[in-house]
């Protein structure tokens, strides 16, 4: 799939363009944790700046494009100039990111997607050469293109390919929901939405992943991609995803 190869070169970029912008893998593996996302917890969480993931993020990253507001997490994507340049990109966004590594158990956000063709909002893990590990992910992606569904897939060793279309049978953009996934050791990726259980990979196609990986949150525009995406016009307003708490529970 079109989409599959585009995503293979792009985030393995992540680990290439951010190798010397994040901690490094000798991260500790993490706890379970409630985060409110009240304000910006330095110990748990770091913001990206500065660069750009490349390939198909038309984006750059600014840490202050990711925000804490009345209780929630903001993230704001806009026509901002960004430090350095950011490769270029003609867009500015953000992504947060954990310090440390976290392995098989429940990840859970509430979260508010951004409706507007050519977007992603989301809500993963992922780890890759800038943690000195094999590309590994697990994904929650909701499109701006369709509010209404939800994608999941992984990747094991930076092979994707698992996509799957969910009908949420709500507007993702006009409220908050509960999205999480379970991940456990030698089983099954289960994904739910408020609580539902909408999807399972069980392996058969394809292995799952294996490694420790961050929790990241982050919201951005297309470009190249827009059989997958649409097209992205900006509206000439900021756009913001905002996520309300993050959680996860070490299985």
């Amino acid at each position: 799939m079109l989409r599959t190869r585009l995503t293979a070169l792009v985030l393995a970029t992540i680990g290439l363009t951010a190798v010397l912008s994040v901690p490094h893998a000798e991260a500790a593996i993490g706890p379970s944790f409630v985060d409110n996302l009240n304000s910006f917890d330095t110990g748990r969480w770091h913001k990206a700046d500065g660069y750009s993931n490349g390939g198909m993020f038309n984006a750059g990253w600014r840490a202050d494009h990711v925000w804490f507001s009345g209780g929630v997490m903001g993230i704001n994507l806009d026509t901002a100039s960004c430090p350095g340049g950011c490769s270029g990109k003609p867009y500015a966004s953000g992504e947060y990111r954990s310090n440390d590594l976290f392995t098989y158990g429940r990840f859970e956000a509430r979260l508010k997607a951004v409706k507007n063709p050519g977007t992603v909002t989301s809500f993963f893990t992922y780890t890759g050469p800038s943690d000195g590990q094999p590309w590994d992910e697990i994904d929650v992606e909701i499109l701006g293109k369709n509010t209404n569904q939800l994608q999941t897939n992984y990747f094991t060793g930076g092979v994707g390919g698992h996509e799957t279309v969910i009908n949420l049978g709500f507007d993702a953009s006009a409220g908050y929901h509960d999205y999480a996934f379970e991940w456990w050791n030698g089983g099954t990726i289960n994904w739910f939405v408020d609580g539902r259980l909408v999807h399972q990979e069980n392996g058969s196609r394809g292995a799952l992943p294996t490694h420790p990986q961050r929790i990241m949150m982050n919201l951005w525009p297309g470009v190249g991609v827009d059989g997958w995406l649409q097209p992205f016009r900006y509206p000439g307003r900021t756009l913001t995803a905002t996520y309300d708490w993050v959680k996860y529970t070490r299985y």
